[in-house]
C-alpha cells in the first residue's frame, strides 16, 4: 500500500475523521516508583508528555475528535492470551487490575473507548482498526508511552493499513532523550511529525 502523499500527510486535521490516541498512559507504568527505577521516562512524562497529552485531549473533545485510549491488559488472569513478546519480557497487568487504570491526570470520558492490549502495536491485539473504520476515521494522532517501542510500532502499522498517522513529539515519551530521538528519526516517514501546539490550533480551526 502506498504512503499518503507529501501534500496530504501535511494537511491540517479534520476532527470528524480523526481520533487521538492515547498510548499506556496507566497507574502499572507511570507511577511514584518510576521516579526512581526510571527517572528521565518519569520526568519527561510528567513534565512534558502527560501535560501536552492534556491539552491534545481537551482539544480534541471541544471540535469533535474521538478519543481511544490503549492500556495494556491481558484477557486472563495468568496472562497465557499474551504476546510472545511480552510473555518473553515477563510483562503482564491482570484483568481489572489497578496498573491497568488510566493515570488521573488523563481520565477518559464516559463514553470514551478504553481497549486493553497485549502487544506492542494495538493493531495486532484489538479491534481498533475495525472500530475506526466504523467510525470514519482515517487520520489517528498517536501519543503515549513508550516512543521506541508502542508508540513506534503503531505508527508503522497505522501507516501500513492506509491510516494518516500523525506524531505530536512533545506528546511521547521513553528512557532516554537519545531513544526518544532516535525513534522518531526512524519512523519519520511512516507519519507527519509535529508539536502539541499546532495541533491544538488547527484542531480548535477546524472544530
Amino acid at each position: 500500500m502506498s504512503r499518503a502523499p507529501l501534500t496530504e500527510r501535511l494537511a491540517p486535521v479534520d476532527p470528524a475523521r480523526t481520533a487521538i490516541l492515547v498510548i499506556d498512559t496507566q497507574d502499572g507504568i507511570f507511577h511514584p516508583g518510576a521516579a526512581t527505577a526510571r527517572p528521565y521516562f518519569f520526568e519527561s512524562a510528567r513534565d512534558v508528555a502527560i501535560p501536552n497529552i492534556a491539552r491534545l485531549i481537551a482539544a480534541g473533545r471541544t471540535s469533535g475528535a474521538e478519543i481511544v485510549f490503549t492500556v495494556i491488559e491481558s484477557l486472563t488472569r495468568d496472562g497465557r492470551d499474551r504476546s510472545l513478546d511480552y510473555k518473553q519480557t515477563n510483562f503482564h497487568f491482570a484483568p481489572g487490575s489497578p496498573e491497568t487504570r488510566v493515570i488521573g491526570e488523563l481520565q477518559p470520558g464516559d463514553d470514551e473507548i478504553i481497549l486493553p492490549k497485549t502487544s506492542s502495536s494495538l493493531f495486532n491485539s484489538t479491534v481498533f482498526e475495525y472500530l475506526m473504520r466504523n467510525i470514519g476515521i482515517d487520520t489517528v494522532i498517536v501519543t503515549g508511552f513508550l516512543t521506541d517501542q508502542c508508540i513506534d510500532h503503531t505508527v508503522r502499522d497505522g501507516a501500513d493499513r492506509g491510516f494518516r498517522m500523525i506524531c505530536p513529539v512533545d506528546a511521547c515519551t521513553t528512557d532516554s532523550r537519545e531513544r526518544h530521538d532516535n525513534a522518531l528519526a526512524a519512523f519519520k516517514g511512516y507519519c507527519r511529525q509535529t508539536d502539541t501546539a499546532s495541533l491544538v490550533e488547527e484542531l480548535a480551526a477546524r472544530g
